[in-house]
């Protein structure tokens, strides 16, 4: 199965010591793959310790230093892009070409905070007196604490370890167990390419026990995690009893505002391919579609259409356009949505149902018709459904998409500058995409509000999180 093996890095090490393990799962398959070991008490203390001793030079380091290490790494990825989309194939199950895809963005995030790094500027303050000097600097906040998500592995992992470095801060990592190998892949280039020791330090096991364990050490500074809204509320309650940091990437359900005077076929194409990427298992993935009343049996039936044309099947077989869903669990939860939108007079357009054999297989699903009392209106779904609604005006849609506490993206199709203006302004999100699918750029801040999250992770305020501002007055 070409599976890598899994260890701990902690001190510019790779340890494979003995340890309680887990198995990890192939999706497509259920079958095991690999073991991931789980760290101990010791192995936290020893990351904590590596992590505040190489703080204390890597926060003096040369911003040229850390531009090259990035660069280098950025290279690397290219270069091992099929290999480490192989193995994320493995564990995590969507198609090899969207895994390879996924290392290769990723280089590009490296690349940006490794020019970024050497602009973090601060500022002269004029002041009231001539014989006062005030400026204004920013310095790495310290050793940072980041946990990352199954479904996008490698880009949420360096997206948080890019910007700890290029900041100057060091940091400890917990990626998902159900998909470990990419994570792998990122501590092993790091250290290939003279990343000093302890400036990245990669722990798995008992997201409980390490979190609880790690946030309340006084050796860490902030706090980043991608996953779902509760247990980010519960990480970012802990984090504020200890006053860290938090940048917190939380749950979506993202609205799409699909109006009368749409390009249609564009549209459809556009987001039903979106949408299915990954298996919908994406935060900004689009998934309440809010069609104007002019057009929506129109875009039904075209939408239906174009998912039905869908292949799935094992990630690593070239036809295949959507994988398996990461675990079994998320089976019973696209089942629970569709049975209680059938049964409260939701039509079920396409798919619905389990794909008969081994591994985690759902149809591609489209449901017409939803109201607000069903569960996928309420609760966002991750995964392979995409549901539809009716609407009269831009000022109704507006209030029917702002009507959950979630807001991280959002995205509108219409050829009207008016309703253009309106939607942008309108949405309440911290992403807003009209007329195409233009989210996620390395140079393009990432991020949410309300329940969604804060703070953002790409563009120049992803340093925001990794930096303190320290005002200094001196008089001659």
């Amino acid at each position: 199965m070409n599976y890598p093996q899994i260890p701990m890095y902690i001190n510019g090490e790779f340890i494979h010591l003995n340890r309680d393990s887990r198995e990890i799962l192939n999706p497509a398959t259920n079958e095991c793959i690999g073991v991931m070991p789980c760290a101990t008490q010791s192995d936290l203390d020893l990351a904590l310790e590596s992590a505040q001793e190489a703080f204390e030079s890597w926060k003096d380091s040369s911003p040229l230093l850390r531009s090259d290490i990035l660069r280098k790494f950025a290279q690397l990825a290219r270069e091992r892009s099929e290999e480490i989309g192989r193995w994320i194939t493995l564990d995590q199950g969507k198609p090899l070409q969207e895994a390879i895809g996924e290392v290769k963005v990723c280089a590009e995030h490296a690349e940006w905070h490794a020019e970024e790094c050497r602009r973090i500027y601060g500022r002269v303050i004029p002041s009231r007196r001539s014989d006062v000097e005030q400026i204004v600097i920013r310095e790495p906040i310290g050793v940072c604490l980041a946990f990352s998500p199954w479904n996008f592995p490698f880009n949420q992992a360096i997206r948080k370890i890019s910007a700890a470095i290029a900041a100057g801060c060091s940091i400890i990592i917990k990626g998902s167990s159900d998909t470990p190998s990419a994570v792998v892949a990122i501590a092993q280039m790091f250290h290939e390419v003279g990343l000093p020791k302890g400036v990245l330090n990669m722990v798995w096991g008992d997201s409980d026990f390490i979190s609880e364990y790690l946030i309340k050490s006084p050796i860490i500074k902030k706090v980043s995690f991608t996953g779902s809204t509760p247990i980010g509320k519960k990480l970012a309650a802990l984090a504020s009893l200890h006053m860290k940091q938090c940048t917190m990437e939380l749950g979506g359900h993202a609205p799409v505002i699909i109006c009368d005077d749409a390009n249609i076929d564009k549209a459809v194409e556009a987001l039903v391919g979106y949408k299915f990427r990954n298996a919908g298992q994406v935060c900004i993935s689009p998934t309440r579609f809010y069609v104007q009343e002019n057009v929506y049996h129109e875009v039904v039936q075209k939408i239906t259409q174009r998912t039905q044309k869908i292949r799935v099947g094992n990630g690593l077989d070239s036809q295949s356009q959507m994988g398996p869903l990461a675990q079994t669990r998320r089976i019973s939860a696209m089942l629970k949505i569709v049975e209680d939108a059938k049964q409260k007079g939701a039509k079920i357009q396409t798919g619905g149902d389990v794909i008969d054999g081994k591994g985690n297989y759902f149809m591609p699903t489209v449901i017409s018709d939803l109201t607000n009392e069903m569960d996928f209106m309420n609760d966002e779904p991750f995964g392979p459904i995409i549901g539809l609604v009716p609407f009269k005006t831009v000022d109704d849609v507006l209030l029917e998409a702002n009507r959950l506490p979630f807001g991280l993206a959002s995205y509108a199709f219409t050829q009207s500058l008016e309703n253009s203006h309106k939607i942008s302004r309108g949405l309440e999100a911290g992403m807003v995409s009209i007329n195409h699918i233009g989210l996620a750029l390395a140079e393009t801040p990432f991020g949410g509000i309300k329940d969604s999250g804060f703070g953002s992770e790409g563009g120049i305020e992803s340093f925001d999180g990794y930096l303190n501002t320290k005002f200094i007055t001196k008089m001659n």
